[in-house]
């Protein structure tokens, strides 16, 4: 079969053949109709070989939806030729976190050398994956898989945040948004069907704030000189109830910190690399700050039902699998609107 593999630190990903994988006991085989691309692998292959946990060669992608093409034995939560999306955090199964589906925070993971699809183990980029466990598999019912795949992180990782911080959006708050792109404009959508809040979004790019417009943002800025002046000014200086950073970068943190609220929330979750230091009356009185990381299972399929609600949807660009090196240079490039979709058949 046909899968996009990172070979070597440094060098592109290349579209190679791989031998066809069996499922074991336990496993089952996807097909992969959609593979979603996303900025953590443009961050795996940016890092040095001595920050890359993972051995290489490794395939790409942690966005996937399918079809079961065969369940290994002991497998029957299941049958053949279902569609399903991936949940990608994938866990012990054993531990607390665990056991309240929340695999994105298992504590055991690392230290069994459990990895998630893409990020140490095979990934979603390939004709078709084995899957370790049913765990890790959600109906999708009669979902688009181009416009459903984005959602098994780019819709997860925002509704976990933002869920954290409802009880501050009442009617009357504001949420802002930095970074209107892949994971930011799904954010806005889902601020506005979860929240009565205010949505700000703040953006470099033009593009991302015509995005962000479109799919519902009440107010957006470019990030620029006087930003925060009119964000202050916009709340009567209050600051926002809750700031998601989706960007992460030492800048972008700064803004999240001087925004917030009194008593509000910080929500980095962009791998930027910047740091938000707390400590008394820093950022102010009261404030969290958080680096959420993915979601729950049960809250991948809460996102799932908003979307066939029609509360969320993901704009994409597609590629088939042999120009997948073609979207991730379009990716690192900003000239993504939304999410790029790999289809590898």
């Amino acid at each position: 079969m046909k899968a996009l593999r990172y070979h070597s630190v440094g060098a592109a990903p290349e579209v190679v053949e791989v031998p066809d994988p069996t499922p074991g006991p336990g496993q089952i085989l996807l097909k992969v109709a959609a593979a979603g691309a996303c900025h953590s692998d443009l961050s795996l292959m940016s890092r040095p070989a001595a920050a890359l946990a993972y051995p290489l060669p490794l395939t790409l992608g942690h966005e996937g939806v399918g079809t079961i093409e065969e369940l290994g034995s002991g497998v029957g939560a299941f049958r053949v030729g279902e569609a399903v999306a991936v949940y990608g955090p994938w866990g012990c199964g054993r531990c607390r976190p665990c056991l309240r589906g929340e695999e994105n925070y298992c504590v055991r993971a690392e230290s069994l050398g459990i990895r998630p699809p893409g990020f140490g183990s095979p990934g979603t980029m390939a004709e078709y994956m084995i899957i370790d466990s049913s765990r890790h598999l959600v109906r999708l019912g009669d979902l688009d898989p181009v416009s459903a795949v984005s959602l098994t992180d780019a819709g997860l990782t925002p509704y976990h945040a933002i869920k954290r911080s409802l009880p501050k959006l009442n009617p009357g708050a504001t949420a802002v948004v930095i970074g209107s792109g892949g994971l930011g404009h799904v954010a806005i959508q889902l601020l506005r069907a979860l929240t009565a809040a205010r949505v700000v979004a703040l953006d470099i790019c033009e593009d991302k704030l015509a995005l962000a417009r479109t799919v519902g943002a009440h107010e957006v800025f470019r990030s620029e000189a006087g930003m925060l002046k009119k964000v202050m000014e916009l709340t009567d200086g209050h600051g926002a109830e809750a700031v998601f950073d989706f960007v992460g970068v030492q800048s972008t943190v700064e803004t999240a910190g001087a925004l917030v609220a009194l008593d509000g929330d910080v929500m980095i979750v962009g791998m930027g690399g910047g740091v938000l230091p707390v400590g008394f009356r820093k950022p102010k009185y009261g404030v969290r700050v958080t680096a959420p990381y993915w979601g729950s299972r049960g809250e991948l399929i809460e996102v799932l039902d908003l979307a066939r609600a029609g509360l969320v949807r993901v704009h994409t660009e597609t590629f088939p699998l042999e120009q997948a090196p073609r979207a991730y240079e379009r990716l690192g490039a900003g000239h993504i609107d939304g999410r790029a979709v790999v289809l590898p058949h």
